[in-house]
Protein backbone atom coordinates (compact mmCIF):
# COMPACT_ATOMS: atom_id res chain seq x y z
CA UNK A 1 0.00 0.00 0.00
CA UNK A 2 3.03 2.29 0.88
CA UNK A 3 4.67 1.33 -2.19
CA UNK A 4 1.64 2.13 -4.32
CA UNK A 5 0.83 5.26 -2.86
CA UNK A 6 4.43 6.60 -2.95
CA UNK A 7 4.12 5.61 -7.12
CA UNK A 8 0.67 7.12 -7.25
CA UNK A 9 2.33 10.35 -5.75
CA UNK A 10 5.11 10.40 -8.07
CA UNK A 11 3.55 9.87 -11.34
CA UNK A 12 0.65 12.57 -10.46
CA UNK A 13 3.39 15.22 -9.53
CA UNK A 14 5.03 14.63 -12.82
CA UNK A 15 1.93 14.48 -14.89
CA UNK A 16 0.91 17.89 -13.26
CA UNK A 17 4.28 19.89 -12.88
CA UNK A 18 6.89 18.72 -15.28
CA UNK A 19 5.49 15.59 -18.07
CA UNK A 20 9.32 15.71 -19.47
CA UNK A 21 11.79 14.97 -17.57
CA UNK A 22 11.37 11.19 -17.83
CA UNK A 23 14.86 10.33 -16.57
CA UNK A 24 13.88 12.13 -13.49
CA UNK A 25 10.59 10.10 -12.93
CA UNK A 26 12.65 7.27 -13.87
CA UNK A 27 15.48 7.87 -10.46
CA UNK A 28 12.18 8.32 -8.67
CA UNK A 29 10.19 5.14 -9.39
CA UNK A 30 13.42 3.31 -8.91
CA UNK A 31 14.85 4.83 -5.74
CA UNK A 32 11.42 4.54 -3.69
CA UNK A 33 11.55 0.69 -4.96
CA UNK A 34 15.12 0.00 -3.13
CA UNK A 35 13.37 1.68 -0.38
CA UNK A 36 11.05 -0.96 0.01
CA UNK A 37 13.28 -3.80 -0.12
CA UNK A 38 15.59 -1.65 2.53
CA UNK A 39 12.71 -1.61 4.74
CA UNK A 40 12.75 -5.48 4.61
CA UNK A 41 16.07 -6.06 4.85
CA UNK A 42 16.73 -7.50 1.76
CA UNK A 43 19.88 -6.55 -0.24
CA UNK A 44 17.70 -6.27 -3.30
CA UNK A 45 17.23 -2.89 -2.04
CA UNK A 46 21.14 -2.06 -2.16
CA UNK A 47 21.77 -3.21 -5.79
CA UNK A 48 18.21 -0.87 -7.30
CA UNK A 49 19.75 1.70 -4.33
CA UNK A 50 22.96 1.70 -6.89
CA UNK A 51 21.30 2.34 -9.71
CA UNK A 52 19.43 5.09 -8.00
CA UNK A 53 22.64 6.55 -7.30
CA UNK A 54 23.58 6.58 -11.17
CA UNK A 55 20.57 8.52 -12.23
CA UNK A 56 20.57 10.90 -9.45
CA UNK A 57 23.23 11.94 -9.41
CA UNK A 58 23.15 13.17 -12.87
CA UNK A 59 20.00 14.79 -12.31
CA UNK A 60 21.98 16.39 -9.57
CA UNK A 61 24.87 17.98 -11.91
CA UNK A 62 21.84 19.45 -14.24
CA UNK A 63 21.00 21.64 -11.16
CA UNK A 64 24.20 22.48 -10.42
CA UNK A 65 23.26 20.56 -7.01
CA UNK A 66 27.01 19.65 -7.03
CA UNK A 67 26.72 18.64 -2.81
CA UNK A 68 24.38 15.91 -4.06
CA UNK A 69 26.32 14.46 -6.94
CA UNK A 70 29.06 14.04 -4.83
CA UNK A 71 27.53 12.64 -2.27
CA UNK A 72 25.90 10.26 -4.11
CA UNK A 73 28.68 9.01 -6.40
CA UNK A 74 31.32 10.21 -4.54
CA UNK A 75 29.96 8.40 -1.36
CA UNK A 76 26.39 7.18 -1.25
CA UNK A 77 27.17 4.75 -4.31
CA UNK A 78 30.45 3.00 -3.45
CA UNK A 79 29.34 2.54 0.39
CA UNK A 80 26.07 1.16 -0.92
CA UNK A 81 28.30 -1.52 -2.88
CA UNK A 82 30.14 -2.18 0.44
CA UNK A 83 26.65 -2.12 2.20
CA UNK A 84 25.38 -4.83 0.07
CA UNK A 85 28.82 -7.10 0.41
CA UNK A 86 28.13 -6.67 4.08
CA UNK A 87 24.40 -7.43 4.15
CA UNK A 88 24.98 -10.55 2.00
CA UNK A 89 28.09 -11.89 4.66
CA UNK A 90 24.91 -11.15 7.18
CA UNK A 91 22.06 -13.17 6.43
CA UNK A 92 19.46 -14.01 9.14
CA UNK A 93 19.72 -17.86 9.80
CA UNK A 94 20.59 -18.50 6.04
CA UNK A 95 18.05 -16.12 4.24
CA UNK A 96 20.30 -14.22 2.11
CA UNK A 97 17.03 -12.20 1.36
CA UNK A 98 16.90 -10.86 4.94
CA UNK A 99 19.49 -9.45 6.55
CA UNK A 100 20.79 -10.03 10.24
CA UNK A 101 20.13 -6.65 12.03
CA UNK A 102 23.09 -5.32 14.27
CA UNK A 103 23.67 -3.35 17.26
CA UNK A 104 25.56 -0.44 17.50
CA UNK A 105 29.09 -0.64 20.22
CA UNK A 106 30.28 2.41 21.68
CA UNK A 107 33.13 2.94 19.26
CA UNK A 108 30.61 3.18 16.58
CA UNK A 109 29.81 6.80 17.75
CA UNK A 110 33.14 7.50 18.37
CA UNK A 111 33.57 6.62 14.53
CA UNK A 112 30.27 7.92 13.32
CA UNK A 113 30.97 11.49 14.92
CA UNK A 114 34.80 11.31 13.74
CA UNK A 115 33.57 10.41 10.17
CA UNK A 116 30.74 13.09 10.03
CA UNK A 117 32.65 15.72 10.81
CA UNK A 118 35.60 14.97 8.87
CA UNK A 119 33.59 14.08 5.29
CA UNK A 120 31.31 17.58 5.93
CA UNK A 121 34.51 19.51 6.61
CA UNK A 122 35.93 18.08 3.48
CA UNK A 123 33.21 18.01 1.03
CA UNK A 124 31.97 21.33 2.35
CA UNK A 125 35.29 22.99 1.26
CA UNK A 126 34.71 21.31 -1.92
CA UNK A 127 31.36 22.80 -2.22
CA UNK A 128 32.00 26.35 -1.53
CA UNK A 129 35.16 25.78 -4.04
CA UNK A 130 32.55 24.69 -6.43
CA UNK A 131 29.84 27.25 -5.49
CA UNK A 132 26.93 24.61 -5.44
CA UNK A 133 23.47 26.33 -5.46
CA UNK A 134 21.80 26.48 -2.00
CA UNK A 135 25.10 25.67 -0.23
CA UNK A 136 24.55 25.54 3.39
CA UNK A 137 21.35 22.87 2.99
CA UNK A 138 24.15 21.39 0.48
CA UNK A 139 26.80 20.57 3.02
CA UNK A 140 23.75 19.45 5.54
CA UNK A 141 22.78 16.68 3.62
CA UNK A 142 26.59 15.63 3.43
CA UNK A 143 26.34 15.11 7.51
CA UNK A 144 22.98 13.33 7.23
CA UNK A 145 24.00 11.05 4.35
CA UNK A 146 27.29 10.01 5.91
CA UNK A 147 25.19 9.42 9.38
CA UNK A 148 22.43 7.60 7.08
CA UNK A 149 25.38 5.36 5.11
CA UNK A 150 27.45 4.42 8.21
CA UNK A 151 24.33 3.39 10.56
CA UNK A 152 23.36 1.13 7.13
CA UNK A 153 26.88 -0.10 7.04
CA UNK A 154 26.65 -1.46 10.65
CA UNK A 155 23.06 -2.26 9.66
CA UNK A 156 21.38 -0.72 12.49
CA UNK A 157 17.59 0.09 12.67
CA UNK A 158 18.76 3.94 12.67
CA UNK A 159 20.06 3.97 9.36
CA UNK A 160 16.58 4.48 8.09
CA UNK A 161 16.11 7.39 10.79
CA UNK A 162 19.41 8.86 9.22
CA UNK A 163 18.11 8.66 5.95
CA UNK A 164 14.22 10.39 6.81
CA UNK A 165 16.87 12.80 8.11
CA UNK A 166 18.44 13.49 5.07
CA UNK A 167 14.86 13.20 3.18
CA UNK A 168 13.71 16.22 5.46
CA UNK A 169 16.91 18.35 3.95
CA UNK A 170 16.02 17.11 0.12
CA UNK A 171 13.07 18.68 0.83
CA UNK A 172 14.14 21.91 1.66
CA UNK A 173 16.96 21.99 -0.91
CA UNK A 174 14.33 20.96 -3.99
CA UNK A 175 11.69 23.32 -2.42
CA UNK A 176 14.20 25.77 -2.94
CA UNK A 177 14.95 24.65 -7.02
CA UNK A 178 11.04 24.43 -7.89
CA UNK A 179 11.53 28.50 -7.60
CA UNK A 180 13.43 28.90 -10.06
CA UNK A 181 11.97 25.45 -12.27
CA UNK A 182 8.83 24.03 -11.61
CA UNK A 183 9.34 21.05 -13.17
CA UNK A 184 11.31 20.11 -9.96
CA UNK A 185 8.61 19.37 -8.14
CA UNK A 186 8.43 16.13 -9.62
CA UNK A 187 11.72 15.37 -7.96
CA UNK A 188 10.46 16.91 -4.36
CA UNK A 189 7.44 15.11 -4.45
CA UNK A 190 9.88 12.04 -4.75
CA UNK A 191 11.75 12.97 -1.45
CA UNK A 192 8.49 13.55 -0.05
CA UNK A 193 7.80 9.85 -0.75
CA UNK A 194 11.11 9.11 0.34
CA UNK A 195 10.60 10.52 3.81
CA UNK A 196 7.70 8.54 4.54
CA UNK A 197 9.33 4.83 3.43
CA UNK A 198 12.20 5.57 5.24
CA UNK A 199 10.10 6.26 8.44
CA UNK A 200 7.90 3.15 7.87
CA UNK A 201 11.92 1.36 7.16
CA UNK A 202 12.86 2.47 10.57
CA UNK A 203 9.52 1.07 11.99
CA UNK A 204 9.90 -2.00 10.33
CA UNK A 205 13.51 -2.83 11.02
CA UNK A 206 13.02 -2.48 14.76
CA UNK A 207 10.23 -4.71 14.76
CA UNK A 208 12.62 -7.37 12.55
CA UNK A 209 15.41 -6.65 15.50
CA UNK A 210 12.25 -8.05 18.12
CA UNK A 211 11.24 -10.92 16.36
CA UNK A 212 14.95 -11.89 15.59
CA UNK A 213 15.73 -11.84 18.94
CA UNK A 214 12.91 -14.14 19.87
CA UNK A 215 13.72 -16.16 16.77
Amino acid sequence: MLWTASVALIVSSFLAFDGENFLALTASLIGVTSLLFNAKGNPMGQVIGIVFCLIYGFISWQYAYYGEMITYLGMTLPMSVVTLVIWLRNPFKGNRMCVQVGRLRRSDLFWLVFLTIVITAVFGYVLAVLHTANLVPSIVSISTSTIAVYLSWRRSPWFAAGYAANDLVLIVLWSLATVQDPGAVSVLMCFVAFFANDLYGFRNWRRMLCQQQTA
